[in-house]
């Protein structure tokens, strides 16, 4: 009898002290959270392509063991994004969950993030400012860039080259796009434009007569930040009442989403200026690379990889960058894996990427004009580079919450 209960002490010793023998032999499970239904639906499926053309560049193994990929959809409605991912975490058992893709989604599985320290999440393509500015989880990481930085250089473009003065704003009402204006209004307001009117409507808007009716009309340029069908719902609309305004763009107005989709308004948004992390018509040979992949892995997806390819893409890539520094060891709470990712340092597609003292994306950002490409396509054109673009646009952190929240009303136009 004493034999045996050490023989079985000896066995529960060793599977005490070999904890990372064991979990080898498993799979890492990787959620990967996207919308799939509303607005964003054609972005959701393209996000999902960066996942997979991610985890394909590996194999779908990563220091030795396989990976799961568990994927779930949401609808751009926090709560929906809150409770995908928590069937993610308590049901499927995963890992770490790659997601969401959009603004108000991020804050809240940020928040939810900080319920189970010991998962690891990596942003999809949320661009909330705050998901990272105020209040981070320790154990959520977004290696894209946010909505303020994807305007970093527009607002000046928009002022010194085209010589806009004046413009009135159209934009969808929540977390992101209150990001996006803010960071185009630092450099354009600074410069001395103006912003005579703003419009917010709600996600999923499909009648903007309304909103046409109010437009001024003395304004140099309207600035559509409408994404997916809202943007194609606004620009049919606008061109069919008469408008004949120069636009301006959001990062998310001149996406492939728009601009493959088929409608005579493609025709009068050429020219369209914009900024983003990502253009369509990038020399650089690392993005072309890209192209091809994506292009080859997927013949039914875009023209080009959508920012949502990219954003996940890059996230994914993070993961699985950290995944290999500590040899998947995913022990400890993993702690280690935390570690490793917030002190990488990666070559993507479009540049370095790092991360600051909060687990904030640092990246470059492209200034584009929307151009017909030689096989009829609609593409961005590069035409300017912002740099290694930090989220205080160059400002101190200090300085920079100063600003205060960005919302529909701040920061205003008149503050220099």
């Amino acid at each position: 009898m004493k034999q045996a209960i050490t023989l079985i002490g000896v066995a529960a010793l060793s599977a005490t002290v070999n904890p990372v023998a064991a979990q080898t032999q498993q799979p890492i499970r990787m959620g990967a959270l996207v919308t799939l239904e509303g607005p964003f639906a054609q972005a959701g499926q393209d996000g999902m392509r960066g996942v997979e053309l991610a985890l394909e560049e590996v194999g779908y193994t990563v220091a030795g063991r396989k990976i799961e990929l568990i994927k779930e959809s949401s609808n751009t409605k926090p709560d929906v994004a809150v409770a995908k991912t928590r069937k993610l975490i308590e049901q499927d058992k995963v890992d770490l969950v790659i997601g969401p893709l959009s603004g108000g989604e991020g804050l809240a599985v940020r928040d939810y993030a900080k319920t189970v320290p010991g998962k690891t999440f990596l942003n999809g393509t949320s661009g909330a400012q705050d998901t990272t500015l105020r209040n981070p989880a320790p154990n959520f990481f977004r290696f894209n860039t946010d909505g303020a930085q994807w305007q970093a250089g527009l607002g000046s473009y928009v002022y010194d080259v085209k010589k806009y003065r004046n413009i009135a704003v159209v934009s969808e009402d929540y977390s992101f796009p209150y990001s996006q204006v803010m960071g185009f209004q630092m450099e354009y307001c600074a410069k001395g434009g103006k912003i005579a009117q703003k419009n917010w409507v709600p996600l999923g808007t499909k009648d903007y007569t309304s909103v046409i009716a109010r437009l001024p009309q003395d304004v140099d340029a309207i600035y559509v930040l409408l994404g997916g069908s809202d943007a194609v719902n606004f620009f049919t609309q606008y061109y069919q009442s008469g408008g004949k305004a120069n636009i301006i763009g959001g990062s998310v107005t001149v996406d492939q989403n728009v601009l493959s989709t088929k409608g005579a308004f493609r025709n009068k948004i050429k020219g369209m200026v914009s900024a983003g992390p990502i253009a369509d018509a990038n020399p650089d040979p690392k993005w072309a690379a890209f192209v091809d992949a994506y292009k080859k892995k997927f013949p039914d997806g875009f023209d080009s990889p959508s920012l949502f390819a990219h954003g996940y893409y890059l996230n994914t890539k993070a993961a699985l960058l950290g995944l290999e520094q500590v040899k998947a060891d995913l022990g400890d709470n993993q702690q280690k894996f935390h570690k490793a990712l917030a002190s990488l340092k990666f070559d993507s597609p479009t540049g370095q990427v790092s991360l600051d003292e909060n687990r904030q994306g640092i990246g470059n950002n492209y200034v584009t004009e929307v151009v017909q490409g030689p096989n009829g396509t609609f593409q961005s054109k590069l035409m300017k580079t912002a740099t290694a673009v930090n989220q205080t646009m160059g400002l101190s952190r200090e300085a920079f919450l100063k600003l205060g929240q960005a919302s529909r009303d701040n920061p205003s136009c008149d503050k220099k």
